[in-house]
């Protein structure tokens, strides 16, 4: 240790005779004369200072370095590191100390001023150390390198962090890591020895710390870029991710000379090469610089060392103080290579002693192969043997390994087999369990809704019978009506339906039926109406035209505004785009079915609703009232188009020629032509389904298209009409149809809505999938069509509420309107029909609202009129709903049996007197019903533009005359659909006027461009056809007349 004191007092000798050198260098740089002109220099005495100084330094750490290889030291704990650690001392020249060597400046008096200013400016940089050129100028100038700060920006973190490791004084290889540049040491540092190399590094704190800082950042952000990509990883432990961050790169060890604190050196530098351990992948490993020679190498043959060979003698006796943390990671590698059966394997001491030094501190588990090959010198040759597929089993314990690794894969086959058979049978298990339990909890779920229904069903039927046992009282007393005008259609026809909520809305007028004075309204409204539609209707309610005008105060208005409320469900918010009908929103909307308990409590009520639907009954049922309506399931049975043919058929009623329930095709082909053989006159057939409505599910056929016909034609007037309806005379043409009618279809039919159907193919899909029927076309050019409303009585009574004469639009099977009452039909022959067809009705169970549609038309042959029954609806119809308003608004009957409007004559003020002993005449007025008028121009109108429009053209209603027209408001935000009722003297008026109403409501609406989309010109087409047929018909009266 007093050798060692020495040593470091001789080295802190030599850092002093360093700076008197420099000092002797400055004194002989002031002496450097400057020759005329500047062109000679004598820089000798430059260049034998720096000789002498590089001579001293070489010389005295020779001495060091021998007398530390030779001491032993005792390494500092590793708990004082922190508070024993000396720094280095580092050779720091002083800057000031370099002489100004600006020449006087009259010895450049001869100097042009271009060579002054270059010279003042060469003189100005070396004045700054700072300055980038100043290395160079002094290099150039007086033959003084010095370091450059960014070539070595790269290595100055490392040396920055290096550690000291006390041992034998070697010059180690350095390993560049991934993505940087190589930091091995150049030959001529290894030359001179390593301490001089260390005080070359030193020198680096020269430079600014920005740039240090800058180039650790970079290295260490490379490192840890390296580190993601790495591909063979294994865990290197704790020590590893602990000297990761030191930024060293792997197998590099500086060993600085000692100073009086080496005992308190940081332990750290033990660990130096730590780096060079972690887990890379083959195709990513450093490559070692040619340059760096192992001091210490020996060679592994065949996994075996040779004790007694020179080099591993020279390297055992070179480290022996350190041996015991060698033996470890020697023996670790020989078994390696013997397990791999590795021929030679050339060994770098160092790098294994720095191994050992690491793995001792960190890693007493196996050490990773890849970290174990690094301290080999050919670990390329050895790595690529020992990836090679089955090397592990030509080494040592091969057979027992192979063997090993065998039963592992067979038992890890087995294993796995065995799991995913397990998994299997779990997963179907599982699958099967939730299954069944599924299927229970359904299965439970329909058991319970069936028991529900079957109980609402079982209420429906004791509240029905007590109706029908107390109808006339009923009738007769106070009441509350609940309207719920549902359309129950099918899902996919609400879906298809533009409109749902107007549609079912259109029949607001039965809030109409507050003209009785013992009747109550609650009208369940399908959609949210503004306050102007509210509005109007309350003021349209209030005038009652069979109350005179003397007698409307305020006390009847406020009567009439009590009597009735229109309620919307709250769950047309929650469904607003879900199509579902009426029943089923307010089925779902509990604060709407709880306000209307409260409405009814105590009061006699029932329920009048629509298309009958399933949860008809579970409103019924939660609000405990009956419904005037037959059950659901005949209800659905009666409906269709084949059900109300059965109907008529039992009231033996004239129906057109057909067959229902057709449900194949080929029942279609032969049902057709047995139809069309017996039918030979018939020129066109219709094609009608069951649960369509509305001219929606309708097709036809024009038998003209028929190749065959005229030759069939020319049969059966070569048999005559009585013959002919011998079946073997027909058998010819019956054969003929059926070969001829595929094509004939699927040619010539057409749907009547192309918009629902586009063409015969998608039609007959849906005919066959639904079911329907085959019916003929009445054979005229004139055919008039009627509607008839009936109310089958739960007591048994049938009561005819209205008829009217169908309005078609562009589609003749498409009804807009009517004109009430009918006058296509002797009154005492429509009674007859619709009595019986009533009767029917009540047969099969049906009650409440009835809409019987008839067609009539003048047989040609006979000469005779026709009427046929052609569809029967069990529900309330539109036109009903319009003729309530109609009848509020005159004040009026509807005298069905006598075909007739009777409305109340206005009374003069000289004939009060009279007024109470008789009652006031009535004359007879008719009245044409839109209730299907559409306009896309008039939603850019607001309702009271609307009326002030109509009233600058003259259109409204007296109610004086109870004559004009009367509107009907169906919702407050699209406003494309409207109700129209015109009221006159006769039918031609009335016409007349909703033709002009149409015509003047279009041209104030529209322009030349914009039209938009309305019906409204087909509508005024087929008024100004039932004029001109009217025409006709008063002229042929008159003629008939005349010639009686």
């Amino acid at each position: 240790m007093c050798d060692t004191l020495k040593t470091e007092d001789k080295l802190g000798a030599v850092l002093v005779q360093v700076q008197d050198d420099l000092r002797q260098l400055k004194c002989s740089l002031e002496k450097i004369s400057v020759s005329e002109r500047g062109r000679n220099l004598d820089i000798q005495a430059l260049d034998s200072a720096i000789h002498k100084t590089e001579s001293g330094i070489r010389r005295h750490a020779e001495d060091y370095l021998n007398i530390v290889n030779k001491q032993l030291l005792v390494l500092p704990s590793i708990a004082d590191l922190q508070n024993k650690t000396a720094q280095i001392p580092k050779w720091i020249p002083v800057l000031e100390s370099i002489p100004d060597v600006h020449p006087q400046r009259e010895d450049l008096t001869g100097d042009s001023p271009g060579q002054k200013h270059k010279t003042e400016l060469t003189m100005r940089v070396l004045c700054n150390p700072t300055h980038p050129n100043n290395r160079a100028i002094m290099h150039q100038k007086f033959g003084v390198p010095l370091p450059d700060v960014h070539k070595r920006s790269a290595n100055a973190v490392q040396v920055k962090h290096q550690r000291i490791i006390t041992g034998p004084t070697v010059s180690f290889h350095t390993i560049e890591p991934k993505g940087h540049h190589n930091l091995a040491i150049p030959e001529d540092d290894m030359r001179k020895g390593l301490l001089h190399t260390f005080i070359q590094h030193k020198a680096a704190s020269l430079h600014p710390r920005e740039d240090s800082y800058s180039s650790k950042m970079g290295m260490v952000g490379s490192k840890s870029r390296h580190h993601k990509q790495l591909k063979w990883e294994t865990d290197p432990g704790p020590t590893h991710e602990r000297t990761g961050r030191e930024c060293t790169p792997p197998w590099t060890t500086k060993t600085p000379p000692p100073s009086t604190t080496s005992k308190s050196i940081d332990y750290k530098g033990m660990m130096q090469g730590s780096n060079g351990l972690i887990s890379q992948s083959p195709l990513n490993l450093p490559v070692q610089a040619a340059v760096n020679i192992s001091k210490f190498p020996f060679t592994i043959i065949r996994g075996q060392i040779n004790p007694m060979a020179t080099d591993f003698c020279h390297f055992k006796q070179s480290f022996s103080l350190c041996w015991s943390s060698v033996v470890d990671a020697l023996e670790a590698l020989e078994k390696l290579l013997r397990d791999f059966a590795v021929p030679l394997a050339k060994v770098s001491g160092e790098r294994l002693v720095e191994f050992g030094h690491g793995w001792e501190n960190g890693w007493r588990r196996a050490p990773p192969v890849i970290n174990l090959l690094s301290v080999l010198e050919n670990w390329e040759e050895v790595l690529d043997l020992v990836l090679r597929p089955g090397q592990r089993y030509k080494g040592e314990g091969g057979v027992e390994a192979a063997a090993i690794h065998i039963q592992t894969c067979w038992r890890r086959y087995l294993a796995r087999t065995a799991y995913l058979s397990h998994y299997r049978r779990k997963w179907a298990a599982g699958t099967i369990a939730i299954s069944w339990l599924m299927h229970t909890q359904m299965r439970r779920v329909r058991k319970a809704l069936q028991a529900r229904r079957f109980r609402q069903l079982e209420n429906y039927r004791s509240r029905a019978q007590h109706l029908a046992a107390n109808w006339k009282h009923i009738q007769s007393s106070k009441r509350t009506i609940i309207h719920i005008p549902s359309l129950g259609y099918s899902q996919s026809q609400r879906l298809s339906l533009r409109g749902l909520d107007i549609l079912q809305n259109i029949q607001i007028g039965r809030l109409c039926d507050i003209r009785d004075q013992n009747v109550n309204v609650i009208y369940v409204c399908p959609r949210h109406l503004g306050e102007d539609v509210l509005h109007y209707y309350t003021s349209l309610l209030k005038c009652d035209g069979a109350t005179e005008e003397a007698d409307t105060g305020a006390t009847q208005a406020s009567s009439f505004m009590r009597r009735f409320i229109i309620i919307t469900p709250e769950a047309v918010d929650y469904f607003p785009t879900h199509n579902m009908c009426l029943s089923t929103l307010l089925k779902y909307s509990p604060r709407t079915l709880k306000r209307i308990k409260n409405l009814i409590q105590g009061k006699q009520a029932y329920i009048v609703g629509g298309v009958a639907h399933v949860d008809d009954l579970a409103v019924a049922d939660e609000l405990g009232v009956p419904i005037l309506g037959p059950e659901l399931a005949i209800a659905q049975l009666y409906s269709t188009k084949s059900g109300g043919r059965r109907i008529f058929a039992g009231a033996e009623v004239d129906v057109p020629p057909g067959q229902g329930d057709v449900y194949s095709l080929n029942q279609l082909h032969e049902t057709l032509a047995e139809l069309m053989t017996q039918n030979i006159t018939v020129q066109r057939w219709l094609f009608k389904m069951d649960s369509e409505h509305g001219g929606r599910g309708t097709a036809y056929c024009d038998i003209c298209h028929l190749s065959c016909y005229n030759w069939a034609l020319q049969e059966y007037h070569r048999y005559g009409p009585t013959i002919w309806n011998t079946k073997w005379i027909q058998e010819s043409v019956l054969l003929r149809y059926l070969d001829e009618i595929p094509e004939w279809l699927a040619h010539y039919a057409r749907p009547v809505k192309t918009s629902c159907y586009p063409n015969w193919a998608c039609f007959l899909k849906t005919f066959l999938r639904q079911g329907g029927l085959v019916e003929a076309f009445p054979p005229s050019d004139s055919v008039t069509c009627l509607t008839v409303d009936l109310l089958l009585e739960p007591g048994g009574e049938v009561t005819m509420l209205s008829c009217g004469n169908q309005l078609h639009g562009s589609c003749q099977l498409e009804v807009i309107g009517s004109s009430v009452p009918q006058t296509s039909v002797c009154p005492e022959t429509l009674r007859s029909i619709c009595m019986r067809v009533g009767h029917a009705c009540l047969q099969r169970l049906i009650i409440g609202y009835v809409s019987v549609d008839l067609a009539t038309f003048l047989n040609h042959s006979t000469m005779e009129q026709k009427v046929w029954a052609i569809d029967l609806d069990l529900t309330y119809s539109d036109q009903l709903a319009m003729t309530q308003m109609l009848l509020i608004m005159t004040g009026g009957t509807l005298n069905c049996r006598a075909g007739c409007l009777e409305v109340p004559m206005p009374v003069r003020q000289n004939s009060c007197q009279h007024q109470n002993a008789a009652k006031p005449p009535v004359v007879c007025h008719y009245a044409v019903i839109g209730s299907h008028l559409f306009h896309s121009n008039l939603s850019m109108l607001y309702h009271n533009v609307f009326f002030k429009m109509c009233k600058a053209h003259g259109i409204g209603f007296n109610m004086k005359s109870k004559q004009g027209t009367v509107f009907a408001l169906y919702d407050s935000s699209e406003r494309c659909n409207i109700g129209m009722i015109t009221v006159s003297e006769d039918l031609q008026g009335a016409l007349v006027t909703f033709a002009r109403n149409l015509s003047v409501i279009h041209q104030e609406i529209s322009s030349s461009k914009t039209q938009g989309e309305t019906n409204f010109k087909e509508l005024i087409k087929d008024v100004e056809e039932i004029l001109q047929m009217g025409v006709q018909n008063k002229l042929r009266a008159v003629k008939d007349k005349a010639v009686a």
